[in-house]
């Protein structure tokens, strides 16, 4: 369904983005941004989904200026490599100003929303704090959160968290919830991963019911 394309960013770097068109006239748009695996195909299925239900939609390859087109598989050494890909060689300036340059591209389409899962999370998160032509935010179990949740956001943000998630204990989402009394923040009887259907950790019930508030929740606000 969807295309590839090129977004240069504010100094100029070039990277790569996944994106796709609704058969009508967008909602709104949606910048979805990856997991530490890259715009793999499960991302690129996410792009899709948006487009799907009547948004713009694309997802921003943020590894291409560390490792251009890198997808990784959601097996132990892909784990590893991603990891060491977010969090030790990506710059997180760098990062903030491709996703900018993703939702500056994005706005052509309208409103603009984004959603974000595992690193992606916390880069929506982020986004919705430091950026601009934010409209509304949905993050998935986003690592990272609770140390970011004194933070101020610019627009309406709604998170997502599994309680089953061995990576981000309940006590961080305790904290987030205290540090953030105006956000909703769900929770799910499910595992990190939860949305993701490549993983064994999938959970469809949750998956569902986190995307029905996600999109009504992008359709007050996108609008």
């Amino acid at each position: 369904m969807g295309d590839q394309i090129n977004i240069t960013s504010g100094d100029g770097f070039t990277f790569s983005a996944y994106e796709a068109k609704p058969a009508g006239a967008p909602k709104g748009a949606v910048v979805v941004i990856q997991e530490i695996f890259g715009v793999n195909p499960h991302i690129r299925e996410v792009v899709d989904g948006y487009a799907a239900d009547g948004y713009y939609a694309v997802a921003p390859a943020i590894f291409d200026r560390v490792n251009p087109g890198i997808e990784l598989g959601y097996d132990e050494a892909g784990m590893a490599e991603g990891i060491a890909l977010a969090f030790e060689k990506l710059d997180m300036a760098n990062t903030l100003a491709d996703l900018q340059a993703a939702i500056n591209t994005a706005s052509a389409n309208g409103k603009v929303g984004v959603v974000g899962y595992c690193f992606g999370g916390l880069l929506t998160w982020l986004s919705a704090c430091e950026l601009d032509g934010v409209s509304a935010a949905s993050s998935y179990y986003g690592g990272g959160v609770a140390g970011e949740a004194g933070r101020s956001a610019k627009c309406p943000v709604i998170m997502h968290f599994g309680e089953l998630d061995a990576h981000i204990p309940m006590s961080d989402v305790d904290n987030v919830k205290a540090a953030q009394p105006d956000v909703p923040v769900y929770v799910y009887a499910a595992d990190h991963g939860f949305n993701c259907d490549h993983r064994d950790s999938y959970d469809a019930a949750s998956a569902a019911t986190a995307k029905e508030r996600t999109l009504a929740f992008f359709g007050e606000n996108l609008s």
